[in-house]
C-alpha cells in the first residue's frame, strides 16, 4: 500500500504529520513519533513576543503605564514559563535533525514586520528543511479595515520568504470575507503551502475571581468539516499545496483530508489526548481501508472529493446549506420534544 505523499517539495512516507504542540518540546517525543510513523514534524513555535522581549525592545512599551493599569502585564506570560528562549529554540532545531531521518518544519509565530523575522533565516541556518508561519491576529481596533489586515498578513509573508531560501507554508485562520481569494492572494505572494486552519482560542471568564482567563480545549473530529470544506473548495484552483489541521483523530479523519485534496493531515489534540501511540493505529487502520476499498494509493485518492471532481459541486455551496436545513425531521416518539 502506497502512503506517500509530498509536501512543500519533500517526499514523505504518509501524510500523517504532528503538527505545533508542547509534544515536539522533547527530544525524547521527537524520536517516538518517528519510531510511530509520522512522516514530518512540526516544531512548537517560537513567538514574535520571545524574540522582542528578549532584545529588550518590548520591555518598556509592557512596562510603560503599569502604576496606573496594574493588570496590564498579567495579560502577558511570563517569558520564564516558556520552555525555551530564542536561541535555545534554535538549539532545538538542531538537535532534531541529529536526531531523527523525517523532515523538521519550524514554526515562527508572529503578526508584524520587524526584526524578529531574521529569525526565520535562523531557523532554517539551524536545519530546518521548511518553515511554518503562524498568524494569529483578532483585529479588535474598529478603526482598521479587512484589507488593511489582509496587507498585514500578505506583507509578512513576504519579509519572511525575502529571508529564507526554504519552502514556507502560512498557517491562517478562516476568519476572511473572502476566504478564496485571501489564499489565492497568500499563494501569489509565494506560499508555498497553505495550512487550514489556525484555531483561535476563546477567553474565559472567572465568575468568582471576576477575571479574564485563558481556556484550553482540545479539537473534535466536528472541527473537521470547515477546513475540509474549503480545501475541497480550492483544490486544483491554487497553485500551493494544502496541508489540514484541526479536528483530525481517526484514520477516517486523514482519508477525508486526502480526498479533498490536501497533501497532509496534521494532528495534535490526538496525540495530547491519547498518546503517541496513535500515530501508528491510524496509519495501520489507513491501509486496512484502503485495502478493502481497494485504493493503491494516497495519490489516487487525493483530490478525488473536491469540488472540481464530485458529481455535485453545488454541496459545497448554498445548496447543501438548504439540504441541511430541510434535513431535520420530528421523532415519531415524541422523545425530541421537552
Amino acid at each position: 500500500m502506497d502512503l506517500t505523499t509530498t509536501y512543500l517539495g519533500m517526499s514523505l512516507k504518509n501524510p500523517l504529520v504532528p503538527s505545533a504542540s508542547p509534544l515536539s518540546d522533547s527530544l525524547d517525543n521527537i524520536r517516538r513519533m518517528e519510531d510511530a510513523g509520522a512522516a514530518a514534524m512540526v516544531m512548537s513555535s517560537l513567538f514574535e513576543e520571545q524574540i522582542t522581549l528578549e532584545s529588550q525592545q518590548l520591555d518598556h512599551y509592557l512596562s510603560y503605564g503599569t502604576d496606573t493599569f496594574a493588570e496590564a502585564l498579567s495579560y502577558f506570560p511570563d517569558m520564564e514559563t516558556y520552555a525555551t528562549g530564542p536561541e535555545e529554540y534554535l538549539e532545538r532545531i538542531r538537535r532534531a535533525k541529529e536526531a531523527v531521518d523525517i523532515p523538521i518544519i519550524g514554526s515562527l509565530n508572529g503578526v508584524s514586520t520587524g526584526g524578529w523575522i531574521e529569525y526565520a533565516r535562523k531557523i532554517e541556518e539551524a536545519g530546518a528543511d521548511a518553515l511554518e508561519l503562524n498568524i494569529y491576529y483578532l483585529p479588535t481596533n474598529p478603526s482598521v479595515t479587512g484589507a488593511e489586515v489582509e496587507e498585514m498578513y500578505l506583507e509578512v509573508l513576504r519579509d519572511v520568504k525575502r529571508s529564507v531560501s526554504i519552502p514556507v507554508a502560512i498557517k491562517v485562520g478562516p476568519y476572511f470575507s473572502s476566504i478564496a481569494n485571501m489564499v489565492s492572494r497568500l499563494a501569489q505572494a509565494g506560499a508555498d503551502a497553505l495550512v487550514l486552519f489556525n484555531r483561535f482560542y476563546q477567553p474565559d471568564f472567572d465568575l468568582e475571581e471576576l477575571e479574564v482567563v485563558p481556556r484550553l480545549t482540545f479539537s473534535t473530529s466536528q472541527e473537521l468539516l470547515l477546513p475540509l470544506r474549503w480545501v475541497a473548495i480550492l483544490y486544483g484552483r491554487i497553485p500551493a499545496d494544502f496541508a489540514i489541521t484541526g479536528g483530525v483523530h481517526t484514520h477516517e479523519d486523514v482519508l477525508k483530508c486526502m480526498m479533498a485534496g490536501a497533501k497532509v493531515a496534521m494532528m495534535a489534540s490526538e496525540l495530547l489526548q491519547h498518546g503517541i501511540c496513535r500515530i501508528g493505529e491510524i496509519l495501520e487502520a489507513m491501509q486496512q481501508w484502503m485495502e478493502e476499498h481497494e485504493y493503491e494509493s494516497i495519490s489516487q485518492m487525493q483530490g478525488s472529493m473536491s469540488q472540481r471532481n464530485v458529481a455535485e459541486p453545488a454541496a459545497f455551496e448554498r445548496a447543501n446549506y438548504m439540504k441541511v436545513l430541510r434535513s431535520w425531521r420530528p421523532d415519531p416518539t415524541g422523545q425530541d420534544i421537552g
